[in-house]
């Protein structure tokens, strides 16, 4: 079992970290300014849920192998990327005339679909969960495993936390943005730019 100071100590941490800036924080403000609260809070509750897999991987060394193998994190990387690429591609598209064809990829279930995705294709995520968790494993506390669970659980309800915040702020955002004459498209334009712009710097990134 977790400490009292063990997991405040922990979700302090991991509310500093949510909060840095990074393609998953900037996926879901870009879907809230996009296509509004529903939207964004698909994308948080994805972005956070996704660490259900990396807690895992921690756990059974998948990560480990990742962090060991430039092969395999290469590998991952570029899927990553050109899955935000892809993403980026589809709402830059979604603010042209094909737009009625192209919405319906973007449903709020959808989008929580493509931000689970994206976070386990993101092998820096892997990395980052093997590196942060054993320095706040404690022998005495019983199985490390066990406390590697526990602490991904308070990780993913820390994120949802933060995330959800950016999702309601920048959704209203969004709302008075698309009150106004022919912003949705260009609104979708720039979100598209800048997912594409993440994939493009998630691909030239280094370990």
């Amino acid at each position: 079992m977790l400490e009292t100071d063990q997991i405040l100590l922990f979700a302090s941490t991991a509310v500093l970290l949510a909060m840095a800036p990074g393609p998953d924080i900037i996926y879901v403000i870009t879907r809230g300014v996009t296509q509004g609260r529903a939207s964004a809070m698909a994308a948080a509750a994805g972005f956070s849920l996704g660490n259900i897999a990396h807690t895992l991987f921690a756990i059974i060394g998948i990560s480990a192998i990742i962090k060991a193998s430039a092969f395999a994190f290469t590998l991952i990387k570029i899927a990553g990327a050109v899955y935000l690429i892809y993403i980026g591609i589809k709402i830059f598209r979604s603010g042209s005339a094909k737009a009625g064809r192209d919405n319906k990829l973007l449903a709020p279930k959808t989008v929580f679909i493509q931000s689970v995705t994206a976070n386990m294709l993101n092998p820096k995520v892997a990395i980052f969960f093997i590196a942060l968790f054993p320095q706040f494993i404690r022998t005495q506390n019983g199985h490390e495993s066990i406390q590697m669970a526990l602490l991904g659980v308070v990780f993913i309800i820390c994120t949802f936390f933060v995330f959800s915040a950016c999702a309601l702020f920048s959704g209203q955002i969004g709302e008075v943005l698309k009150s106004k004459n022919n912003s949705s498209g260009l609104l979708n334009k720039l979100a598209g730019t800048v997912l594409m712009g993440l994939g493009v710097a998630l691909a030239l990134s280094k370990r």
